[in-house]
């Protein structure tokens, strides 16, 4: 459960272990400064530095990758819409728990804003949320802003219907629109050489995450995402969470 990622991660980084743990990293600031200064330590110390992986999969979906090499060529900021039809977890369950669990938006809402964070490529300056009252507080309107201009906007709801598909993503930038349906497909307005990539089994980037960790210790190359942006998600997700 997500309260002993802390301990597990502290564990493994003072004895020099490569480190895949699931989202969220840690639960509190006070930990996550905590496993920052380690870090910071190992370095300094010139010790073994350990890989730290978090499993944000999402990043590593087919259709994001594609998305992102499609706006990557694009000099122009974006702005985003992720919608999460997250469905009803009761009041009573774990990770509702905020000691146990973190709350729903640190215990999966962090996938989403990691995921954004990917695709603007540039650090997140603002951040704020609006929150419909509730016992669980778990049904929010997330924003975003980042230092090259881009927005995004995530809404968190679980207040939907079952049949409603999980996940979709809007990119609007430079005249042109992507649209990702929960990682199914990945359909483009405006752009002259891509109109539709789709797929009749879902992909949400699971093994292509493990594959990109395991990789990175076998070719002794740098972590798949670079410690510096696990530490930023995590902590914008842990404010937001408690806002």
């Amino acid at each position: 459960r997500h309260d002993q990622h802390f301990d597990q991660v502290k564990r493994a980084l003072l004895s020099g272990k490569n480190i895949f743990v699931e989202k969220p990293l840690v639960l509190t600031i006070d930990e996550l400064d905590e496993i920052e200064q380690i870090y910071i330590d190992a370095i300094d110390n010139k010790e073994l530095i350990s890989k730290v992986m978090v499993g944000f999969n999402r990043r590593f979906s087919p259709f994001i990758i594609k998305a992102k090499d499609l706006i990557d060529n694009l000099d122009s900021p974006k702005a985003f819409i992720m919608t999460i039809n997250s469905g009803k977890i009761e009041p009573d369950h774990w990770t509702q728990d905020l000691k146990t669990g973190g709350g729903r938006i640190l215990g999966e809402g962090c996938h989403f804003i990691d995921l954004l964070r990917h695709l603007a490529g540039s650090e997140i300056t603002n951040h704020y949320s609006n929150n419909m009252e509730g016992i669980t507080s778990d049904t929010r309107t997330l924003e975003l802003s980042f230092s090259d201009g881009s927005i995004g906007t995530i809404h968190y709801f679980s207040n939907g219907a079952k049949s409603f598909p999980k996940e979709n993503l809007k990119i609007f930038t430079a005249g042109k629109i992507l649209e990702m349906n929960n990682y199914k497909s990945l359909r483009g307005y405006g752009w002259e050489k891509f109109k539709v990539m789709r797929s009749f089994k879902q992909d949400k980037g699971n093994n292509s995450c493990v594959a990109a960790f395991v990789n990175s210790i076998s070719q002794s190359e740098p972590s798949p995402i670079p410690f510096d942006q696990l530490l930023e998600v995590s902590r914008v997700s842990i404010e937001l969470q408690n806002s």
